[in-house]
């Protein structure tokens, strides 16, 4: 009996220790995988990881832990980033030079059709930028949660600016996670100006979650919505679901947008307007249903 009792405590101190070691080797190879997959999407959330990996929120606070002490990552607040990234998709230099004609034709159109003193929400993409260049004669207040936005108006006496919280991340120059958020889900605003990687009838989607949770919250703050994407973005699908058309009242792009989902769109009771890319102002004509949008340039003594 005593014999069999030996026997029975053994097998079980082996089983303990091989599910020891089947866990600490689980545990390895998800620090190992968020790694790859910060390395791959640059910045993510606690909840974003634990979604992603399937296990708790403490869970990853502790890989990070290990992570961050290895030097493989970097903790923030909410999330992490990774140390090393390699893709120019999130440098807002970088990408501010794609289509730049067709992004300064559509800021000039977007910003033609503000109001004087309305309240703005204005996101991180590029094109937005292009529409806040041509803000400053209406001296709205500017709620951002991007520090080339804030840049552009932080001398400017004409123009009331709130900045977000967040997390900077440097190389988009965008203040992420839940503090930014936050901001927008406490605010309310006349207009939110945005801008995202693609639209298909089904909707518009974003290159990052985490842009994803903050534009969300833009829209939800947000009397009126418009989306200001130039031609490449439409028909094209990126990597996070940001919502269905309903939300969108206006979409503005460029004359080489693809007129079989400009129809689709206007069928869907969004007003799309066309800007000219050209350097004349663009002057915003809303078309009659069933007919493509127009616009004209507005005579200017420019050369």
């Amino acid at each position: 009996m005593i014999e069999s009792s030996t026997i029975v405590n053994q097998n079980l101190a082996k089983y303990i220790i091989n599910c020891h070691n089947w866990f600490k080797m689980t545990a390895e190879e998800r620090q190992h995988r968020i790694r790859e997959y910060l390395d791959q999407v640059e910045f993510a959330s606690l909840d974003e990881l634990a979604r992603t990996f399937g296990v708790s929120v403490s869970t990853i606070r502790r890989d990070l832990t290990i992570l961050e002490a290895a030097g493989a990552v970097k903790r923030t607040h909410g999330g992490a980033r990774t140390l090393s990234p390699k893709s120019e998709e999130f440098i807002f230099s970088a990408r501010d030079t794609h289509q730049l004609a067709e992004k300064e034709a559509i800021g000039r159109a977007c910003a033609a059709i503000i109001q004087p003193n309305q309240s703005l929400i204005l996101d991180a993409g590029t094109t937005v930028y292009h529409v806040a260049r041509h803000l400053e004669e209406k001296a709205p207040q500017i709620i951002t949660n991007s520090l080339p936005v804030a840049n552009l108006f932080a001398s400017n006496p004409r123009v009331e600016l709130v900045l977000s919280g967040g997390v900077l991340y440097p190389r988009l120059g965008v203040l992420v996670g839940p503090l930014a958020v936050e901001t927008f889900n406490k605010i309310h605003a006349d207009v939110a100006i945005m801008s995202a990687g693609g639209i298909t009838p089904e909707g518009l989607t974003n290159s990052h979650s985490l842009l994803v949770d903050i534009q969300r919250a833009m829209i939800r703050a947000a009397a009126r919505v418009i989306m200001c994407l130039d031609h490449t973005k439409f028909g094209r699908r990126s990597l996070a679901f940001l919502c269905d058309l309903e939300p969108i009242d206006v979409v503005v792009t460029d004359s080489a947008a693809p007129p079989e989902l400009v129809s689709e769109l206007q069928a869907r009771g969004i007003e799309v307007l066309l800007a000219p890319v050209q350097s004349a102002p663009a002057e915003i004509t809303r078309p009659e249903s069933g007919t493509a949008p127009t616009t004209n340039p507005i005579p200017t003594n420019n050369p």
